[in-house]
Formats: structure tokens, sequence, C-alpha cells
């Protein structure tokens, strides 16, 4: 696409993104910032974990999401006797009238654009792991047959942070599936007031569709054409690098990180800080980008250490003393 173009794509794209603000910002009140995260996170392409006490709008603005972005969305409540069939599908034995016997595929709730995984921890790890392969290779395997996902395919999955019982930790290697991992805070006072006057009265607000998958997927194709300076590059690899506990690691880092990001977690700043620009309408990512999604990208991609821990240091803050030392 020859620069004129992609000034036009661009255009289009950043006014529909802004509509979709907008539509959002009806129906969910106070959480401006988790609204830009998210729609970030389907312009990169990625998947992501929403976080948070109940009654924090998460159900609400995934299904609002599906709508405004005209995905065909499904959701699956997650349980512990949930198993990998009953997400991704399985095979059934059929008779025909002349007396054949054959195995028919019916597809699981993943074979959609966007997967609601209502609090994904409280499934087993096995049920867990069924998601793992269509998050990353966006297509899935039942008994040794392949079966690819619609395009695009998004995973939104929810986590209730406060009730651990009967839960099961995500295990590292699908929380690196997720581009982000977006903590859901309370609305201040004023947006829970507004809250209050909207959703409490003989009406309800709804949300009409913005775009179509097709301007998704035009909207990802983009986000991968913006230009990114070297200096954000310089700052995302040095941001990342220096949260992992090698040898020449500060010392701090070395006794409170356990485990520190891989190369996907460069690549997802890369990718999200493009998104969050191409949402602001702005051609290209900054440095500032970079530290405004460094929670997001990096707070499950690490892991501290007992002694952090014993210290009452929490992953947050940890990224907060990464971002001091590199201002």
């Amino acid at each position: 696409m020859n620069p004129p173009d992609l000034i036009s794509e661009f255009e289009d794209l950043s006014a529909k993104f802004a509509a979709a603000r907008d539509a959002l910002g009806e129906v969910i009140f106070g959480q401006e910032e988790i609204i830009d995260l998210t729609l970030a996170t389907l312009a990169a392409g990625g998947h992501a974990l929403l976080v948070g006490a109940p009654g924090l709008a998460k159900t609400l603005l995934v299904s609002s999401i599906g709508e405004l972005m005209g995905l065909s969305a499904k959701r699956v409540q997650f349980t512990p006797d949930l198993m990998p069939g009953d997400v991704l599908g399985s095979e059934v034995l059929e008779e025909s009238p002349e007396g054949r016997r054959t195995f028919r595929f019916i597809p699981g709730p993943v074979f959609c654009q966007l997967l609601m995984a209502d609090e994904i921890n409280r499934a087993s790890p096995r049920t867990q792991s069924a998601l793992l392969q269509s998050m990353q290779e966006l297509h899935v395997t039942v008994a040794g047959a392949r079966h690819d996902l619609p395009s695009p395919f998004h995973v939104l999955a929810t986590q209730n942070p406060i009730e651990q019982e009967g839960t099961y930790p995500l295990p590292e290697a699908q929380l690196d599936r997720f581009l982000m991992q977006i903590d859901v805070d309370y609305p201040d006072e004023g947006a829970e007031r507004r809250m209050l006057a909207a959703t409490t009265g003989a009406q309800s607000s709804s949300v009409a569709a913005v775009f179509t998958s097709e301007d998704l997927k035009r909207a990802q194709s983009l986000v991968r054409q913006m230009p990114i300076g070297a200096g954000v590059v310089d700052a995302i690899l040095a941001l990342v690098r220096s949260a992992r506990p090698t040898a020449d690691a500060a010392d701090r880092v070395r006794k409170f990180v356990a485990w520190g990001p891989g190369p996907r977690a460069s690549q997802a700043l890369s990718l999200a800080a493009r998104a969050v620009a191409l949402i602001e309408q702005r051609k290209a990512p900054s440095i500032e980008d970079v530290r405004r999604l460094a929670k997001p990208v990096l707070r499950h991609r690490m892991a501290l250490s007992f002694a952090a821990r014993s210290e009452g240091l929490t992953t947050d803050k940890f990224i907060d003393e990464l971002l001091a030392r590199a201002a």
C-alpha cells in the first residue's frame, strides 16, 4: 500500500475507533482506560485477560465490543467440571440409512470470532490448556484432525481476584498468550453517579455496530505497517530486558524477580504501542505509550520471588521501579 493510501486507511480506521470509544463510554462508565486497552488488544490482533472484582462491567464490556465490532461472539462459563470437548467440540458417531458408520465433528463454542472465557481460572488445567493452541495457532486439533478457526479470532477472558477457593491459577505458558492483563478497578464517584442515573431508569443504553470483522482485519494489518521509531524500540528492549534476573541484571532484580518476561513481551509492547497510537489518531507510537503499556503487558509475564512478597512488593510496584530507573 502506498503512503497516500496508508494515510487514507489510517484516517478511516482511527475515526471508526473514535466512534467505538464514544459508544462504549455510553454503556461502560468510568473505565476509559480499560476501554482503550481492550480496543488496542483487538487492533493488535491479540487476546486480553480482564481481572477485577464482580460487578465492574467486565462481561458487559466484552459483549458490547462484540456488537460494536460486528463479530460473532460466544460465551463460555468456565467451571471445574468443564471439559476440553465442551470448548473445542467433539466427534460423534453417526450411522447412515445404509448402515455406514462415520464420525462427524461438532464444533464447540471456540469456533467464533470473539470468545468470552468467563472466570477462566475456575476450569481445570486440562481445560485451560485446550485454549492454548487456538490462541496461538488459530486452529484446533481434535482426534488428529485440524480445524481452522474463523478470522479474526480473539479471546477476552475474565478472572475474579477475590474468590480464590476452587480456582486453578493459569499456567505461565497460557498467561504469555494474552497480549495484556487488564486490571479493572472501581469507577470514581462521578462515574458511578452517572452509571446510577443511566442504568436504573426505565430505558437502558445499547450499542450499534461501528466496525465489521473486515474493518478489524484491516486495522490489524495497518498496525503492523505503522512506523515505530528507533528510540521507541530501544525503550521497549531496555524495559523488557531490565526485568529479567540474568547474571548482568541489577542486584535488586536478581533478588526479587523469580522469572522475567520473554521476547513475546517485546513483541506485545511494539504492537500494543502502535495500536494505542492508531486509536488515539496518532500516526506513530511514542515512548510514553511504552510506559503507559508497561504494566498491562508485563504484569502477567513475570513473577516475584518470596523475598519480594515478604517485603510487600507487588508486580505493579516493581514495574514502577523499572520505569523510574529507565527515566
